[in-house]
C-alpha cells in the first residue's frame, strides 16, 4: 500500500555543479525537495520506488545500485540509487536526479529501487502500473520526478505556448490536493506537444494513491528558465 509520496521536478539543472553559476536560482527547489522527501521519512516506508519520465515506451524498472551519470551535461558526477554500485544498470537523467537528492538528504529510510515510465505511456496503463506497486502489503512511499510544461515563455525549450500555464496550474492543483481524479485526466496529447515530462510518472502516482486517502501539500511552484517544476508531498 502507498502510504507517502514526495513530488520533485527533474532538471538536471538541480545538481548545483550542473547549474555551476546559476546554481542559486534553484535553491528554493532544492530545499522544497529535501523538506518533500522528509516527509516520506517521517512515513517509515518498507520500501521507496523513484518513478521519474524516460523516452522510450513502457515501462522499465531498476534496481537497487544501478548507477546514474551526469558526464552528457559536462560535469563528471555520479550517482547511485540507494547504495552501492551493482552491476552495468545505468540510470535515466530523471532517475539519476533522484538518486542525487536521496543521496544530498542522506536517505537511509528504506530501500531504493527506480521505475521508467515512457513519456507517451497512455493515462490507463500509467494508472495500471500505479495500482501494481500499491497492489503488495508492503508499506510503500513513491519519489515521483517529472517537470510541467516548457512552454511558458519565448525563451524556454519548447518556446510559448499559451495553453502551457494552464496546464500546469491544472497539475498544481492536483497535487497540492492529492487529487487522484484530476491528475488521471491529464491530457497525455498536450502534456507531449507541452514537453511536460511529469504527466506520466504523476498518472502513476494517481493509480497507487487510489484507495490511499492521503492528504497533499505544495511547496514549490514556479516556472524558472520558462518550464513548470512543482514540488509537493502527500501523506
Amino acid at each position: 500500500m502507498l502510504v507517502s509520496a514526495a513530488v520533485c521536478p527533474s532538471p538536471p539543472l538541480l545538481v548545483p555543479a550542473v547549474a555551476a553559476g546559476a546554481a542559486p536560482e534553484l535553491e528554493g527547489a532544492r530545499a522544497a525537495c529535501a523538506d518533500a522527501l522528509g516527509v516520506l521519512a517521517a512515513a517509515r516506508p518498507d520500501r521507496l520506488i523513484v518513478v521519474g519520465p524516460v523516452g522510450e515506451d513502457g515501462t522499465r524498472e531498476y534496481s537497487r545500485g544501478a548507477v546514474g551519470s551526469f558526464r552528457g551535461f559536462g560535469v563528471d558526477t555520479s550517482v547511485v540509487l540507494g547504495s552501492q554500485p551493482e552491476g552495468t544498470e545505468r540510470l535515466p537523467v530523471s532517475l539519476a536526479v533522484g538518486a542525487w537528492l536521496l543521496e544530498r538528504v542522506r536517505w537511509t529510510s528504506a530501500p531504493v529501487s527506480g521505475l521508467g515510465v515512457g513519456e507517451r505511456l497512455d493515462a490507463e496503463r500509467c494508472v495500471r502500473a500505479g495500482r501494481e506497486i500499491a497492489a503488495g502489503p508492503e508499506r510503500v512511499a513513491l519519489l515521483v520526478m517529472g517537470d510541467g510544461s516548457a512552454c511558458r515563455t519565448v525563451k524556454a525549450p519548447g518556446y510559448l505556448d499559451e495553453r502551457a500555464a494552464g496546464f500546469d496550474t491544472a497539475a498544481a492543483r492536483a497535487l497540492a490536493a492529492a487529487d487522484v481524479a484530476a491528475l488521471k485526466v491529464l491530457d497525455a496529447e498536450l502534456a507531449y506537444v507541452l514537453k511536460a515530462a511529469g504527466r506520466a510518472p504523476w498518472q502513476v502516482l494517481a493509480g497507487a494513491a487510489e484507495d490511499a486517502g492521503l492528504g497533499g501539500e505544495l511547496f514549490y511552484e514556479d516556472a524558472p528558465y520558462g518550464v513548470g517544476y512543482l514540488v509537493a508531498a502527500w501523506s
